[in-house]
C-alpha cells in the first residue's frame, strides 16, 4: 500500500480556486481507482471524484463542471482543481488510492 499526502487546501472567498494535491509513496501505475472524498463538519464521508488508470473520470452533481481531477503517473500524484468554489464546498478533503490508502486529508475552507 502506498502511503498518501494531501496538500493545497487553505482558506478562500467564493468564487475562488485551490488546486489540491495527492503525493503517493510509490507508484501509482497499477492502481486503477484513485479520488477524492470530502468530509464536512456534521455530516458524513461524501464522494467527490474519482479518476481511472485509463483517464477515465466520474464527479459527483455537486461539484460537476466545477472540479477537474486529473493524476501524473510520473510524478504519482492525483490533483483535484476546484473552481468557482462556493461555502458548502468548505470540509476536509481526503484522496485515496484504490479505496485501500486514505491521506490524512486538507481543509478547505471557503467563504462567503
Amino acid at each position: 500500500q502506498v502511503q498518501l499526502v494531501e496538500s493545497g487546501g487553505g482558506l478562500v472567498q467564493a468564487g475562488g480556486s485551490l488546486r489540491l494535491s495527492c503525493a503517493a509513496s510509490g507508484s501509482i501505475w497499477g492502481i486503477n481507482t484513485m479520488g477524492w472524498y470530502r468530509q464536512a463538519p456534521g455530516k458524513q464521508r461524501e464522494w467527490v471524484a474519482t479518476i481511472t488508470s485509463g483517464g477515465s473520470t466520474n464527479y459527483a452533481d455537486s461539484v460537476k463542471g466545477r472540479f477537474t481531477i486529473s493524476r501524473d503517473n510520473a510524478k504519482n500524484t492525483v490533483y483535484l482543481q476546484m473552481n468557482s468554489l462556493k461555502p458548502e464546498d468548505t470540509a476536509v478533503y481526503y484522496c485515496h488510492a484504490g479505496y485501500r490508502s486514505w491521506g490524512q486529508g486538507t481543509q478547505v475552507t471557503v467563504s462567503s
